[in-house]
Parts: structure tokens; sequence; C-alpha cells
């Protein structure tokens, strides 16, 4: 009998015990707004509404850090055409980033689950050009939105066309010529941020798809000294505040799309150009880039160019304008493009340059 009652005790205590295990509720996701103190954010973005900011270049971030084990992010698509939709890239802790797609003009997107317990850091960066539309970031949900880590005290600004988008360059998912032609676009693994990450630096692509310094290609009627002091650089509109980001060093890789022409033209508007970004950033140094895709007799001719550009320059009295041209052709990426591993090469490349050009 007492072993009876012992055994009914036994189980009574790990019923209750089960109970209340059962009572104690998992912790809840709370929502954190997109004006929340603790989000970062780099990169040309529109905050006209501050609740949901608005961006669309290639190479925009978002940074934050949280406590517990899920993280869900709430992003709009503009779903351009009524089909664009978006890549993001997204990177948790130390892990290999990954790369997703909007499905919709509203997406909550769980970029995290399953982590042990503690402290995580998210990144998320637009991977897709401003033609393929914009994207708002709206909030994160996650168990407690913490401070963020610092943000490196360097910074880069590479102004481009699409090679410094990072179009053509994934095939991951997309082989070139099939799906829609921005499905191996991925601007975080472009050789701007990856030369950024190289050198602990914040990163800002200043670029745009097709874009020339005097001609632009596919009936585009927009060049880059047009379109500089811009948000959304793609439709030249929404004044940007270059106070928000003061770059250490400007790289300036363009001309690509303006091939051959007329090649005074082409010095003097790019001379006047490098005075322009030198006015909205007065102490940087500005690093003129030959393109890494063109052929040989292109390439020569940039080189050419960018020689008495930086001699132009340097002789009027700014010391602080500098040229590089990379060693070899890239080309094994969609449309000639350089491809994911090309971008890393070049990244190298830039990389051991700028080690050297500012003592990093």
């Amino acid at each position: 009998m007492i072993k009876y009652i012992a055994g009914l005790l036994f189980a009574l205590l790990l019923q209750l015990s089960y109970n209340t295990h059962a009572a104690i509720p998992k912790a809840a996701l709370k929502l954190y707004k997109a004006n929340n103190a603790y989000i970062q954010y780099v990169g040309r973005i529109d905050f006209t509404n501050p609740l949901k900011p608005r961006m669309w270049s290639p190479g925009v971030y978002i940074k934050l850090r949280f406590e517990g084990k899920k993280c869900e992010l709430l992003i709009n698509d503009e779903v351009l055409y009524g089909k664009s939709h978006n890549y993001l890239e997204i990177a948790v802790d130390n892990n290999a980033p990954y790369r997703i797609q909007t499905t919709g003009k509203t997406n909550v997107i769980t970029v995290a689950d399953g982590l042990t317990e503690g402290e995580h850091t998210v990144v998320i960066c637009k991977d897709t050009e401003s033609q393929i539309g914009y994207i708002d970031f709206v909030g994160v949900k996650c168990t407690k939105l913490l401070s963020p880590p610092a943000q490196p005290t360097r910074k880069i600004e590479y102004i481009g066309d699409s090679i410094t988008s990072g179009a053509g360059m994934d095939q991951s998912t997309t082989p070139c010529g099939k799906g829609e032609w921005y499905d191996q676009h991925n601007a975080y693994m472009s050789y701007g941020p990856r030369t950024s990450r190289n050198l602990n630096a914040q990163w800002q692509l200043t670029s745009v798809a097709g874009i020339g310094m005097v001609h632009s290609c596919c009936n585009m009627n927009i060049t880059m000294p047009l379109i500089f002091d811009k948000v959304f650089l793609r439709n030249d509109s929404v004044a940007w505040n270059f106070k928000h980001y003061q770059p250490d060093v400007v790289t300036v890789c363009l001309g690509q799309n303006d091939g051959f022409g007329d090649s005074i033209r082409y010095c003097d508007i790019y001379t006047k150009f490098i005075k322009t970004v030198r006015q909205k950033y007065p102490t940087a140094d500005i690093v003129c880039l030959s393109s890494p895709m063109a052929d040989d007799k292109l390439s020569a001719a940039l080189q050419n160019y960018l020689t008495a550009i930086t001699a132009e320059a340097n002789n009027s009295g700014d010391k602080k304008v500098y040229k590089y041209f990379f060693s070899r052709r890239y080309y094994q990426g969609c449309g000639t493009h350089p491809d994911m591993k090309e971008h890393e090469f070049i990244a190298d490349e830039l990389t051991a340059y700028l080690k050297q050009l500012k003592g990093w």
C-alpha cells in the first residue's frame, strides 16, 4: 500500500511539474519598428517616412543585434512592373551569407531560427539594382533588440556601373540566360563590399547598371555626373545629403558603357566630376579605376584617359587623386561581367592597393 501511495504521489508531482512547465509561454517575439535607434542603416536611403525607410540602390544594408533564438524581418517590396522581386543577402553572425528573394508586396522573412540562446547579429543587404524597384524596411521581430555593435570607423564609397552593382555574377540558382535579368545580381558579394569587409570598413555603392560618365547604354538619359547627388539614382530623384556619409576613400569605376568616343570630351567631363566629388568629400582619397571587364583595346584607352585625368588633377593642386589599373580582364559572368570568384579576385587586388595607399 505504501508503495502504491508513493507511486501515486510521484506521478502527481510529475504531472504538476509538466503542467507548470507547459504553462510557461515561449518567449514571444516583439515588434521593433524601423525608426528604433538600435537599428543601423548604411547607404543612400530615403527617410521621408521614418517608419518605412525606402532604399533603391544595390548594396544598401541594415545591421542589428538581438537576443534570442529567432528573428523575423518585415519588408515591403515595390514589385515593380507587377513582377520584379528584389533579392536580399542575409548574414547571421559569422556564418556564410545566403541570398533570398521577396515573394510579394509585404514580406515576413525569418532570417534566423533555432539559434543558440544569447546575442546574435544580422546584416540585411539589398542585392538588386534600383531598376528592380525599392524595398521598405518596416521593422524586426525578436525577443529583445539590443544596442548595435560599433560600426567600423573606416568608410569607402564605390561609384560605378553594373560591375560595381554586382550584376551578372551569381549563378548559384539561375544560370546565365535563364530567368529574369536580375536573377544573378549579388551586391553583397561584389568587389566593393568584399573590399570593405577585408579592410573592416563600411561601404556605400553609388552605382547604376548601364551608366557612364558621358554616355550610358540602353537608351538611358542619365549619366553619373547628373545623378550623383540623388538617393534614387536611376530616376534622378530624392536629394541626397552628403553629410550622412563622408568616406575616407572614393573609387570611381566607369567607362565601360562610355566605350570609345571623343577622348577630349570624356577627360574634360571626368575631370569636372572629380572636382564635384572633391567638393562633396574634401578630405577623401579619390581612386580612378580601370574597368575590370574591358577588353584589351578599351582597357588601353581607359588607362590612357585616367593617366591624363589624374595628372591634370594633381597638377591643379589635388594631390589626393590616384589611379589603379586592374591586372587582367574579368569576364566569366553573365554578359561578360565578372563572376562571383572574379569579384573576389578584384576585391583582393583593390584591398592590397588601398592597404598600401591608406596604411590600413
